[in-house]
């Protein structure tokens, strides 16, 4: 089983530096084997999203795995994350949206509960109503943080500008932002802000879904690394993540891929071969993902 460390969140709460994603697993089948094998396999932090549609089967999984014995897994030994879809901006709209996963997962409290977008659905990129929504879906995270049904707070998919704008205005400032972040799409000036701040990043994405580890996409310098270590190019790249101090949250539905995933602390990138895979993005940036960028 994987010793997997941890990070300190602003707050005091510590959070697994390494964790297990769900997007796109949906069905209650494969949400059991994913998390079977996850929390099997020294997992503690399960990433997942109201939008995802598995809140409810992972709350179910995860209270049959609190009853076996043999495991003497608690509640308070798994880390929960979930995200408000951008239907649900706004402060009742979001409010309910919480207590309401509350529910679907089974349980007293949520450890990290994040925006999941900075827009909201239904209105055009560029209306300003957009600013006022999350704004209010802030206020009713905090309200939900002070009763103590969220642990930690935090956003996603928010750009420079809009965390910068929330920081002007919040009165609990974010524990965390998750974001796109890979050699490819090397976001250092919000890295650098939430370093200023005191926010922890969060990467999802960090293989470019699958394309810069099957070929699709190359990294300049990713599979000399690999090769020299003795590891595969997802490993080199959630380590990559992790030597900035970046929590990773890799999502597979293959039990041999969660636990090599999960192996990534036996090695270390030099400082030659971090700043290469720095410098990745300087000619190929990439997205593989959603782009924020125009929301207003």
């Amino acid at each position: 089983m994987s010793t997997i460390p941890k990070f300190l969140l602003s707050n005091g709460v510590e959070i697994p530096a390494l964790g297990l994603g769900t997007y796109r697993i949906k069905t209650r089948e494969t949400v059991e084997l994913v998390i079977k094998s996850a929390i099997t396999l020294g997992y503690r932090l399960i990433d997942s999203a109201i939008g995802y549609r598995n809140e409810e089967f992972i709350g179910r999984t995860l209270l049959k795995l609190f009853e076996d014995p043999s495991l003497g897994l608690k509640r308070e030994d798994v880390f929960i994350t979930s995200k408000l879809p951008p239907r649900d901006q706004g402060y009742e709209a979001c409010y309910n949206a919480v207590n309401a996963s509350l529910r679907r997962f089974g349980i007293e409290y949520i450890d990290l509960f994040l925006i999941h977008w900075p827009g909201t659905q239904g209105l055009k990129l560029h209306d300003p109503q957009n600013a006022v929504n999350r704004h209010s879906s802030w206020q009713a995270l905090e309200r939900l943080y002070d009763e103590k049904k969220i642990r930690a707070i935090g956003v996603s998919n928010y750009t420079h500008r809009h965390l910068t704008q929330l920081l002007s205005t919040c009165r609990i400032i974010p524990a965390v932002l998750q974001v796109e972040f890979h050699p490819l799409l090397y976001q250092k000036d919000i890295w650098e802000l939430c370093k200023k701040h005191g926010i922890r990043l969060e990467a999802y994405s960090s293989l470019g879904e699958g394309n810069l580890v099957n070929g699709n996409v190359e990294v300049d310098g990713l599979e000399q690394i690999a090769l020299k270590h003795g590891v595969t190019k997802a490993q080199v790249l959630l380590r990559w993540g992790y030597q900035h101090e970046v929590i990773v949250i890799p999502k597979s539905t293959s039990p041999e891929r969660i636990k090599t995933n999960a192996e990534i602390f036996h090695f270390e990138l030099s400082k030659e071969e971090m700043e290469l895979l720095d410098s990745a993005s300087d000619d190929k940036k990439r997205r593989f993902c959603w782009d924020p960028t125009e929301v207003y």
